[in-house]
This record gives structure tokens, C-alpha cells and sequence, in this order.
């Protein structure tokens, strides 16, 4: 184990967005000041929007300042002073068109200091293809056969340059493309045209973008003549949202890199987590995703810069049991998620047979994999992550239950074979019910690994269909992401549900069995699992019955003294 992790504490961490509890930074430090929360959290994983972002909920950064509607230095000044250490995002693959590196070279074209910072997908793929009317290059077949793109077509967004062209940049996660209005006095201005038919047009420009068109799909009527130069005009107006794909051959995004985590380091993080890393490096005819050797000569630069700001890198990729990309991970050093304990735990309690769970947690201890684990998050319950571990009719089983009990299936382009996570709340997903709910924090907090705690699963939260409805097409990760005010959380505090998990959490966190280099044990026989933890003389174990829900907990100190928690 590395000198960073022996100084990182493996007790429970709090996972939010920064406006989960209470509306702000500031509001969750208030909640966390409670006497009710004293010695609950060692860490805090806040999620990106904690910085200055746009789209995806904080995953499409513009800078990694802090938001100002959301929180400030002193919210962060008052998590260190309980004693909170910090994980945080980097967002290795992408960055948003609104950062001052696209904004420069939407200004600027190709006389832009960045103009390499970003992937000119034209340039990437120049003599690999055929150019399209559109404009932009069609890779040879053979070439992208072997790539995975998370959504139809070609991963790439058209931008106007200053000199009228329209520019191909990679763009393989979220974008959004908006016209403003058009008024009858820009196109006077800028057509010569009369007032009248300057309005006449306008109507048939803002009424065509409202239904969704594009400009050049637009009927201009009786004034065809006009079209192109309004045409041209308008697509010079339109206004872009996106992640944009760095180049990471480009000096400049490394020193963007070494920047950015210089700052997350002065925020006062102990871990660093990787998002969308495997997606970074690209080469013609290779994969797009998770390609070797780039991506692990990518994490090893990207490591040396965490080194030097002694900061613990965690890798955030799925890939499922049998790829073995977990432990490949583990082996070169790094943590890593344990995305296989969510659905294991749900299919232990449903099955009433723990011995999958059981000898995943075995694994874990003997191929040394130090983990972070959790129950719910802010995307979903890994599905697709089980292939290899539980069979595919199990896992179909398990998807079943779930959304008998209001859940969301999230399918990669529509392909049911291709299911990836089940959206839903993971109380709701063990039916609502307490006792299922208790014993599934409880199996979390005695499996091996750092334990990442879900705000909402902490006050048991339901599924929030009403939230799905509002964010409309896309929406569904909103089930799992309910915003909960202040009274809320006074009036959670109160649920019994609420107090027995903070009482585990708590125990958890204090009592000193629980340590990286702890000896466990782990048994399973019918319905009964067994795990026990030992570390300086100080045991802790947990005999918990997968039928009727129950468990039991017992510690003993140095001196012999035994406690049932």
C-alpha cells in the first residue's frame, strides 16, 4: 500500500452535489455541524458542479473555480476544520465550449493559441476518409468498426469560425446547439432587405428553429432569393453547449492538467477522481475507448502530477466482471470502484443467498484491490458491470425487480442486450422497505474498501418520477436525484431508518477494527453471511440473515469488552 493511502482514512464518505441538502456548499456544512452527523464522515465526495459548469450536471466544466451561486472558500474551510477530507472531479477527456480555450478559438479560428488544444476531427482523420457535404470527413469503415460512441452518428459538433467556415470538433458526450431569435432589424442591417419582408422571414426563421429545424431546412416562401445570406447570417448567431474532447498531445492541455489539479490539491483533496478517462487517448484504427497501451501511459503521466500534489488518482470506468479491467487497474497501482457491490447486495437480499457477495469480497481481499464502494450514486445501479460474476438471466431478474418497483432501464443506443445501469433510488429498489434498507448499508459497511455514501440513500429516498417528467427527454438519472431542503432533512433526521444507518455510519467511522490493513473474515452458509474485522486488537463482525432481513453487530475492544451496536 502507498504512503497516501496508509495516511487516507478507508472510513465513510459522504457523495452530494453541492445543492443536495439544503440549496448550497454552505447548507450541507450546516447539516454536517449537526450533533446528529459528529463522527459520521471522514470524506465528502462533492460532484462537479461544485465548479464553474454548464451541461451534465457539472460533468461539462468551463474552470474548476468554485461556483459562486454554490459555494465558497470558507464552506471548504469549514469541512477541513471538522476534519473532512475532500475527493473531487477531474474531467480528463473533455471540457466545455464555453471554457476560454473553445471561446478563443471560436473568436479566433485558426490564429487561436489553442487551435490544437481541442480535436479538429478533420484533422484527425485527413487521409483516413471521404469528406462529406456536411463537411466533415467520414472515416474509413475498417477504421472506427472497433470505436464506441455513446450516442448515433459520428461524435462531433460543427463550429462557425470567424471566416464563415464550419469546423468539425470531436464531441463525444453532451451537446446543444441554440439560435437566438432573429429580428427584423438585424436583417435589415445585414441583408439591405425592407422592413417588411425582413419581418416575414423572421417569422419563418423563428417559427422553423422553434419546431426544431435547421436553418437551411427552412421554406423561405416567396423569398427563396434571400435564403442563403440569411441562411449564413443566422448559422453565424448560433450558440453552442458541449464537452468538447481535449488533445492530449497538445503541451498545453498538460499544463491545463497540471493547473487543474494544483487547484483541486489547494481545495483540499485526498482523492482525485478520473472521469471519462479511457475515452482521452485516441489514435486512427485504434479503439476510442479504453485503447492500450494510451490509456495507461496517459494515467501513469497523469499520476506522476497527482505524485507531486500527494493526491490518490481513483479511475472511474465500467467495464464488466469478466473483462477484468478492475483488476487491471488495481494492479497498476491505483484504486478503484467497486461497482459490482450494488447489485450483488440487492441480489443477496432478494435471493436470500449471499455466496456471490461473499466470495466477491473474498476476491477483493486476496487480489489486494483497494476500493471504493457504495450502494446508490448519482448515475445508477451498474447493470452491465455483472456480465461474468452473475449470470445474464440473473442479471435480467434483478432489472426485472427493479423496475416493478418504478425503476428506469438506461440501454446503450437503444439495444436491450445492452443494458447498463437501472435507474432508481436503492431504497426504492429493495421495495421501500427499512429493514432491506439497514441491512444493505450494513453488508456495505463491512465489505473491504472505503465506503461512498449516497445523501439520498442516507434519508431514504423514493424514486422521484415527478422529476423525471420536468427534465423531459434524457431525464431519467433524475429519479436519484431529489433535492432535499432543510426542513426535509430535519424532519429525515427524526425516521428511525434515518438514525440506525447514521448509528452504523458512526461506528463505522470511530471504532478502530476498521482500517486499510485490517484482517477479515468473510463466511457464508445458507441465508447467513458472516464478515469480521480485526485490527490492533479491536473486532467488529456482522452475522446478517438474507431471509428475514435481521443482523447483528457486535465489537470488542482491547480488553475484552463486548458492545452489540
Amino acid at each position: 500500500m502507498s504512503k497516501k493511502m496508509e495516511a487516507m482514512t478507508n472510513g465513510p464518505m459522504l457523495n452530494a452535489y453541492p445543492d443536495s441538502l439544503g440549496g448550497t456548499l454552505g447548507d450541507i456544512v450546516s447539516v454536517l455541524q449537526k450533533p446528529e452527523l459528529k463522527d459520521v464522515f471522514t470524506s465528502f465526495y462533492i460532484l462537479p458542479s461544485v465548479f464553474n459548469t454548464d451541461l451534465d450536471r457539472g460533468f461539462s466544466v468551463i474552470d474548476y473555480e468554485l461556483s459562486e451561486e454554490l459555494a465558497d472558500s470558507k464552506d471548504i474551510e469549514s469541512l477541513q476544520k471538522l476534519g473532512i477530507d475532500l475527493k473531487l472531479d477531474f474531467i480528463l477527456n473533455h471540457a466545455s465550449v464555453l471554457s476560454k480555450q473553445f471561446q478563443d478559438i471560436i473568436k479566433n479560428g485558426s490564429a487561436s493559441k489553442y487551435k490544437d488544444f481541442f480535436i479538429n476531427w478533420n484533422d484527425f482523420w485527413a487521409g483516413h476518409g471521404e469528406m462529406t457535404e456536411e463537411g466533415y470527413i467520414q472515416p474509413d469503415q475498417e477504421l472506427i468498426k472497433d470505436m464506441f460512441f455513446r450516442k448515433p452518428g459520428l461524435p462531433i459538433l460543427m463550429v462557425r469560425m470567424p471566416d464563415g467556415t464550419d469546423v468539425p470538433y470531436w464531441n463525444t458526450f453532451y451537446q446543444e446547439i441554440k439560435y437566438p431569435k432573429v429580428a427584423p432589424q438585424q436583417l435589415m442591417d445585414v441583408c439591405g432587405m425592407q422592413y417588411c419582408v425582413a419581418s416575414k422571414i423572421c417569422d419563418y426563421i423563428n417559427e422553423g428553429i422553434a419546431e426544431g429545424k435547421k436553418p437551411s431546412e427552412i421554406s423561405f416562401g416567396a423569398y427563396e432569393r434571400y435564403k442563403d445570406e440569411v441562411v449564413s447570417y443566422v448559422e453565424s448567431t448560433r450558440m453552442y453547449l458541449g464537452q468538447m474532447d481535449l488533445n492530449i498531445k497538445s503541451p498545453l492541455v498538460w499544463e491545463f492538467y497540471e493547473d487543474t489539479l494544483n487547484k483541486l490539491a489547494g481545495y483540499g483533496a485526498s482523492i482525485v477522481r478520473l472521469d471519462a478517462f479511457a475515452y482521452a487517448p485516441k489514435e486512427v484504427g485504434e479503439k476510442n475507448f479504453l485503447n492500450d497501451p494510451g490509456t495507461w501511459e496517459l494515467l501513469e503521466k497523469v499520476r506522476k502530477l497527482a505524485d507531486e500534489r500527494n493526491l490518490t488518482l481513483l479511475p472511474e470506468i465500467h467495464a464488466s466482471y469478466r473483462e477484468k479491467i478492475h483488476e487491471t487497474i488495481s494492479d497498476k497501482g491505483y484504486m478503484t470502484y467497486d461497482f459490482f457491490l450494488p447489485g450483488l447486495i440487492i441480489d443477496a437480499i432478494e435471493s436470500g443467498n449471499g455466496a456471490t457477495l461473499c466470495s466477491w469480497a473474498k476476491e477483493v481481499l486476496e487480489k489486494n484491490i483497494k476500493t471504493v464502494n457504495m450502494l446508490g450514486c448519482h448515475d445508477g445501479i451498474p447493470l452491465l458491470d455483472l456480465k461474468g460474476i452473475l449470470s445474464d438471466e440473473r442479471i435480467e431478474e434483478l432489472i426485472q425487480i427493479i423496475v416493478g418497483r418504478g425503476g428506469y432501464v438506461k440501454n446503450l443506443h437503444g439495444q436491450k442486450n445492452m443494458y447498463y445501469q437501472v435507474n432508481a433510488t436503492y431504497y426504492s429498489a429493495l421495495g421501500e422497505d427499512d429493514k432491506k434498507m439497514l441491512l444493505a448499508r450494513a453488508l456495505q459497511l463491512f465489505m473491504p474498501g472505503k465506503p461512498q455514501i449516497w445523501y439520498l440513500d442516507l434519508f431514504a429516498g423514493k424514486n422521484d418520477h415527478e422529476a423525471v417528467k420536468r427534465a423531459g427527454a434524457g431525464g431519467h438519472k433524475e429519479i436519484n436525484r431529489t433535492n432535499l431542503t432543510m426542513d426535509q432533512i430535519s424532519e429525515g433526521l427524526e425516521k428511525d431508518v434515518v438514525k440506525r444507518q447514521l448509528e452504523l455510519l458512526k461506528f463505522r467511522t470511530t471504532f478502530p477494527a476498521f482500517a486499510w490493513d485490517s484482517n477479515i473474515s468473510i463466511a457464508s452458509e445458507g441465508n447467513t453471511v458472516t464478515f469480521a474485522w480485526e485490527n490492533d486488537g479491536y473486532k467488529a463482525s456482522l452475522v446478517a440473515n438474507l431471509s428475514d432481513y435481521t443482523f447483528e453487530i457486535e465489537a470488542c475492544d482491547k480488553e475484552g469488552k463486548k458492545t452489540v451496536i
